[in-house]
Parts: C-alpha cells; structure tokens; sequence
C-alpha cells in the first residue's frame, strides 16, 4: 500500500478523489493539502479525508511516498524540486509545466533526485485507446498514410474570466497546452514521433483571453505518413475530440471513448463504450474511469520498480510538439523537428 499526498484542490481534484476511490487496494490519501485553507478544509470534510496543516507538513510525513500535485502550472518547478528532495514520488497532471524548457527541468529534478516521475494523461487508458495500440503494434492494418486529430470544444467566457486562465504566465499558452494537449499525447502515441509542423493559431472573437483558442496544422510523421491537427474551445456547443488513422488496409477512426475499424475488404469492428469528454461548458463532463487506471499504473510501477506508461520522458514529446506549433504559426514558417 501507497501513502498519497494530494497537493491543490482545484477544479480535477473531485475527480482524482473519485479515482484514488477506487484503487484503495494499492494507495491511500494520507494527506491534502491545499494553500487556501477555507477551500481545503471544505474539500476534504465533503470527502472525509484529512487535510494537511502545511506543505511542510505533507511532505515530512514519513507515511507519504508519493504526491499528486494538481496545481496550475506555473507553480510546478518549486513543488516538484520540494517533493523530490523530500525523496517522494510525483504524478503530476497535464501539462507538466507551461512549456517544454520548463517540463524538461522538472524531469531533470526527478531523476536527479532518483524518485519517479509520472503524468497524467488519461485518454490512453480508455478501453479503445489500448485496443487501437495493440493493434497497431500487432501491425494489423499494414503501414501509416495518414492522421488527423480534431478538438472541436467550446469554453464560455466566464471558464476564461478566473484570473490567470488562458494567459501564458500561468497556464503556458490557451487551446493546446490546456485541452488537445491530451489528443496530441493520444496521437503521437499511435503515429511515432512528428518531424515538421506548418501551423496558424489565433483568438477568435468569441473570447477575451490571451492565448489561442484556435490552431490548425500540417504535420509529416518520421514515418512519411501526412496529417492534420485543428483545435478550438470556440466550437459551441462543443463536441467530441475525434483521431482517424489511415492505413494501408483500413481506416481506424476514435471518437467518444469508441473505436471503428472500416476495413478495405468491407468488414467493419467496433470497440469501446461512448463517454463525454468534456468537450462543451462543463469542462469536467467525463468519468472518472480512466484517471483511476492512469494512477493505478503509476503506482503499480512504483510497486514493480519499472517506469510508469506516462513518465517525464514520454510526456515531454507533447510538450515539443506544442512548443513547434507554437514557434511555427508565431513566425509564420515550416518548423523541423527531432524524430
């Protein structure tokens, strides 16, 4: 058994509650902490569980062996540097930090303290999610031609009017940082790694905000394959972020928790349940499902001494690809990058 630390009570910490729930058979919340006591003490006595008198205090715990912190980004670095050098393990939700510099010094910290670092990125443990990957590891559908990968969400102004939101001083950027930063992850998981991107990004009239709330791109794939990515919070009502994949033998298609694989031979495979994703003005409208396997991974990693689905290294590809959008449309020009 896993003593948990919970650091931040925001917006997703419900939904981290409902998961640490449900794997109480490998973690269990020793302590919550969060910096605005009336807001934490409301949390954890609606959840019966016990908070934290201080940071301090949290990570002194010798029952503590892991932190979750689910704190805007831009606080991030202290909170992982004070946790590692506590000798705690650290699952942090996305996005790891506002840009790739600063992901890459929080994975630096982590392994230079010798504690494991993980990150949230839930999408790729739905049920269809896995099914697509081992498919496309078995090479069922023959090679990659093509991908796109569609975020058509919508935010209302007031989600844009909490100070801070949207800006680049806390948040790192708008729509893709924030939002399809978890269908790019999903993505280039299927695809393999990106080496040129063509992007424009912009705020359309629809919301007062710093950062983008509308990005398309042209991306070539290491492997030749072609592909598009568009993202918006300014689709209303708000719909459901889709991935299509187009193979040498068939089409795989992945919308709302549900696979469907149209084969060129006419058979057609269906896999998966529908669920919301939070793709309208609730931002929270999912289930809880897939955070509790993403941490139930994690700390069975930490179990076996094996690296979790979702390490510092592997999320910091998003981040790379963000960071290439972002440079891309900023200067106008086609940027390169690593394979």
């Amino acid at each position: 058994m896993i003593g948990v630390g919970v650091i931040g009570v925001g917006m997703v910490a419900d939904i981290h509650s409902r998961a640490l729930r449900d794997i109480q058979d490998i973690a269990r919340v020793v302590a919550v902490y969060d910096r605005d006591t009336k807001r934490l003490n409301e949390f954890c006595s609606m959840r019966d569980l016990p908070p934290a008198d201080s940071l301090e205090s949290l990570l002194a715990n010798p029952d503590v062996q892991a932190v979750i912190i689910l704190t805007p980004p831009n606080v991030r670095r202290d909170l992982v540097a004070q946790a590692a050098a506590a000798g705690k393990h650290v699952l942090l939700e996305k996005p790891m930090e506002r840009n790739t510099a600063g992901a890459e010094e929080l994975a630096e910290i982590a392994r230079a303290a010798g504690v494991t670092l993980g990150v949230v990125f839930q999408h790729r443990f739905r049920d269809a999610s896995i099914k697509l990957t081992q498919l496309i590891r078995d090479n069922m559908f023959g090679e990659l031609a093509g991908a796109k990968a569609n975020v058509p969400w919508w935010r209302p102004q007031a989600y844009y009017d909490e100070p801070g939101r949207g800006t680049y001083a806390r948040d790192g950027g708008g729509v893709l940082i924030n939002q399809a930063i978890h269908t790019l992850d999903l993505l280039l998981s299927f695809t393999g790694p990106i080496t040129s991107v063509t992007a424009m990004m912009g705020t359309t009239r629809l919301h007062r905000m710093e950062a983008e709330d509308f990005v398309v791109s042209g991306v070539k794939f290491a492997s030749g394959a072609m592909g598009a990515i568009t993202a918006t919070t300014a689709a209303f009502p708000g719909g459901a972020e889709s991935i299509t994949l187009e193979f040498d033998q068939a089409s795989a298609h992945l919308e709302s928790g549900v696979l469907v694989i149209t084969h060129h031979d006419g058979r057609t495979e269906t896999f998966g349940e529908a669920a919301g994703t939070g793709g309208g003005a609730d931002p929270m409208a999912f289930p809880h499902d897939w955070h509790a396997s993403a941490l139930r991974d994690f700390f069975e990693a930490l179990h076996a001494g094996r690296q979790p689905a979702v390490n510092g290294d592997e999320a910091l590809k998003v981040h790379r690809l963000i960071d290439a959008m972002t440079l891309s449309s900023r200067e106008e020009r086609t940027v390169k990058m690593d394979a």
